[in-house]
């Protein structure tokens, strides 16, 4: 069934050109056309399209969303501007859009376009989460990376792993991957991208979790603006359902901006038997200064021996507070799994590691009717 396109386009020869594009791409047919929004809004339900190619330009864009969404609430409505501004995409998307483009594009952009979004699930609104520790070696990258498997698996949604532990990341090793671009070049060029763009940055893992590598070197950290990253962040989520953002341990311009950018914040601490718990709970005060500290911020301890609902229980009493997970001591796991290439949910899938992984992202889908003492 081919997609069936309403163009809306002010600038005349601007539209006859994007027409061209639409009616040269494979499985695309161009319905109708207009230069005026007012127009298309009156007269195009009687072409039934179920993709709309939206000029924001100059306008004001909230309102036509409104418009559009109100009138065609079974179409598509994929923004076009002739700039990419992540924080406008990410508002437009919020309003209702199901992508945004870059104009003008050819076909073969088009169709790339279309397929991206409908890739990532387009009607359905990301999740971002951030993982903080107060100092380094608590694990969260090892989390970081076997949860986003487990997303995966389990949804068979996209989802997105950014490495911004600027200095000393982790995720290019972990998964093996040998980068074509990094967060620093995807920072340098988020004013030229469109969230398809963008897509190209992140390295695939597999077809449902992908990863925006860390610098290649600790010297390139000043390469990387946090209005920039933040940016990266806003338009990633135009692209993945779940997004996992790894931060470098302790309050950084980085850790805060991508905290404040995020849904949920795990506070993620080893168990090594020293001062994390102080560590944790001075930490944890830092961040009850946001009103909805409840519901942003989790902590999550890990190599917890026994790793069963009592420990849980007694570092709740310890904390003072719930506890979001209790992950187990499984550095042999782990390692094995390092060296063969893969993720320690996918070599034991029924090791006590996985299934506390497993757990903690239905969590994160939403499942919350789950028992940490039930296997």
């Amino acid at each position: 069934m081919a997609y069936r396109v309403m163009l809306i386009e002010n600038d005349r020869l601007l539209l006859e050109q994007l027409a061209q594009a639409v009616q040269s791409a494979e499985g695309f047919q161009l319905v109708a056309r207009y230069q005026s929004a007012s127009d298309a809004l009156g007269q195009g339900k009687l072409f039934k399209p179920n993709i709309i190619l939206l000029n924001i330009d100059n306008q004001d864009g909230a309102t036509l969303m409104e418009q559009f969404t109100r009138v065609y609430p079974e179409a598509a409505i994929i923004c076009m501007s002739e700039h990419s501004q992540a924080e406008g995409v990410s508002s437009m998307v919020q309003a209702g859009a199901k992508g945004f483009i870059i104009k003008p594009f050819s076909a073969e952009e088009l169709k790339e376009s279309v397929e991206t979004f409908a890739k990532s699930g387009m009607e359905v609104s990301s999740h971002v989460m951030t993982f903080f520790s107060p100092k380094g070696k608590s694990g969260k990258t090892t989390l970081i990376a076997n949860l986003a498997l487990a997303l995966g698996r389990r949804t068979q949604e996209q989802v997105g792993i950014i490495d911004a532990d600027l200095q000393f990341g982790d995720m290019m090793a972990f998964f093996n991957l040998k980068p074509k671009a990094t967060i620093v070049e995807a920072v340098h060029e988020i004013r030229y991208m469109s969230p398809v763009t963008l897509n190209s940055y992140f390295e695939k893992v597999t077809d449902h979790v992908h990863v925006l590598c860390g610098t290649s070197a600790p010297n390139l950290i000043d390469r990387v603006s946090i209005d920039g990253f933040e940016n990266v962040v806003r338009m990633a989520r135009n692209l993945f359902r779940y997004i996992l953002i790894d931060v470098p341990p302790g309050f950084t311009p980085t850790s805060i901006s991508a905290a404040e950018l995020s849904d949920v914040t795990y506070v993620v601490t080893m168990l090594n038997g020293g001062y994390e718990l102080q560590h944790t709970k001075r930490a944890l005060e830092i961040f009850k200064d946001w009103q909805d500290y409840d519901k942003r911020v989790k902590p999550v301890f890990t190599r917890v021996t026994p790793c069963d609902i009592a420990s849980q229980r007694r570092l709740e009493q310890a904390l003072g507070e719930p506890v979001e997970a209790v992950i187990p001591n499984a550095y042999q796991i782990v390692s094995e799994a390092a060296n063969n290439g893969s993720m320690a949910v996918d070599i034991e899938p029924d090791s006590e590691l996985s299934q506390s992984v497993n757990r903690l992202a239905e969590k994160v889908i939403g499942h919350h009717h789950i028992r940490w003492d039930k296997p």
